[in-house]
């Protein structure tokens, strides 16, 4: 008999023959009467007998309620998930497909949800799903904590890991983050964009991490500056705060957002700031929401594919099921790059300033390609101030149409105005 012991009570695997409460009795030395009593927290019963019942109880892997029973038999077909509660796409997107392919292999699933994805609400889940007729375990492990709940657990129970720890040997399935970030911040960068910024998820999470190693990969191979990081959480309200900083940096004209969610509340503070996406700010995302294809505008993003990592997760419990032991499978999924309308080119100067300053002075305009792509009547610049507090340069001027004397061209910015 094993037994697998935590800070609060025991998991229990039990004998191919379930235990019945006359087992119990039998190695108590009492009667399946007594038995009942003490399972039934009964007073009449000494505590001298209630703590040999227990002991039997603990050592059979007795269960009252008589319905768990050795998961490793895989006679159950119902499937125990661990999930957090959550409204966030990843994880309801992933229980929605689980329970969808759990039922095309002929299987239920029963979800226990969790407050919190530390240690001991994990294992409290993991043991009540002791007592259910669960054929195996899925449990939905995105940080450090939830794994640590699993380390113990014998080696024969059938379970699967989905976006756990990449560096644990437990069986996982998990989207290749880092190769979604590279995607997205490689598909900036040859856009054009000199840099790409990025508003992380949070550090604990596994996503997160993936997702900032392979930011900082695509612009570390590429050579380009690694801006500061803007450490968030996975919410509109996070992405809307830095996406007003962001609005206030002129020369932040690229942002991968770790997810959607992000993206939105950094749409949201761009266009309330005057700062146009894709104009002026490129802006890519992490999930493909339902909803993503509806922003303003429609949101170009990485689509991982939850419905295969559903049934990538239960073809690995299956496969245990049928061994009866752990394989060590793992599956890593790659995204897909969902190209739609919040990237472009960044903007730049019609014509480097000090050609400029010489079309001025010989008395020329700047070109009938300049003139054609902006269709506007030149704005002449007569003041450049620098505006310290903001990092860019602001311009103000008179319209011209001869020379313009004189250039100060190391500070002038130039910006041509419809008319």
């Amino acid at each position: 008999m094993r037994q697998l012991k935590r800070q609060v009570g025991e998991y229990v695997v039990r004998p191919a023959r379930e235990p019945a409460m006359t087992d119990v009795a039998k190695l108590a030395g009492v009667s399946h009467q007594t038995v009942s009593r003490v399972l039934n927290d009964h007073p009449n019963v000494r505590e001298q007998t209630r703590m040999r019942v227990q002991a039997a109880i603990n050592e059979l892997g007795y269960r009252p309620n008589r319905a768990a029973r050795v998961l490793a038999t895989g006679t159950s077909q119902v499937i125990g998930v661990v999930s957090r509660s959550s409204t966030l796409y990843g994880p309801a997107a992933t229980l929605s497909a689980l329970a969808e392919a759990a039922v095309q292999r002929g299987f239920t699933v029963n979800v226990e949800s969790v407050r919190t994805l530390d240690r001991q609400p994990i294992a409290d889940a993991i043991s009540r799903h002791l007592d259910q007729r669960v054929a195996g375990l899925v449990i939905i492990a995105p940080v450090q904590s939830a794994n640590d709940a699993l380390d113990h657990l014998p080696r024969d129970i059938p379970l699967v890991s989905i976006d756990g720890d990449p560096e644990r040997p437990t069986e996982l399935v998990t989207v290749d983050q880092e190769a979604g970030a590279y995607a997205a911040t490689r598909h900036l960068l040859e856009a054009g964009h000199p840099t790409v910024w990025h508003v992380s998820g949070p550090d604990d999470w596994f996503d997160a991490r993936g997702r900032l190693a392979g930011w900082r990969r695509a612009l570390t191979e590429a050579g380009a500056e690694i801006p500061p990081l803007m450490s968030a959480d996975w919410f509109a309200a996070s992405g809307y705060r830095y996406g007003q900083i962001l609005a206030r940096m002129t020369d932040a004209t690229a942002v991968f957002a770790a997810n959607d969610h992000l993206a939105l509340g950094i749409l949201r503070a761009l266009h309330e700031r005057g700062r146009r996406v894709p104009q002026d700010v490129s802006v890519v995302g992490f999930d493909d929401v339902p909803e993503a294809a509806y922003y303003i505008p429609p949101l170009t993003t990485i689509r991982p594919d939850f419905d295969a990592v559903a049934a990538a997760s239960l073809d690995l419990l299956l496969a245990q099921i049928t061994s009866g032991q752990r394989l060590g499978d793992r599956r890593v999924l790659t995204p897909t790059l969902i190209s739609r309308d919040s990237v472009a080119p960044p903007r730049s100067l019609p014509r480097n300033l000090l050609d400029l300053a010489v079309a001025f002075h010989g008395g020329h305009d700047l070109g009938d390609r300049v003139v054609e792509r902006h269709s506007v009547l030149l704005r002449a610049v007569t003041v450049a101030e620098r505006d310290r507090a903001r990092g860019h340069v602001v311009v103000s001027g008179e319209e011209h149409e001869g020379n313009l004397l004189p250039l100060r061209v190391a500070d002038l910015l130039l910006h041509p105005v419809v008319a």
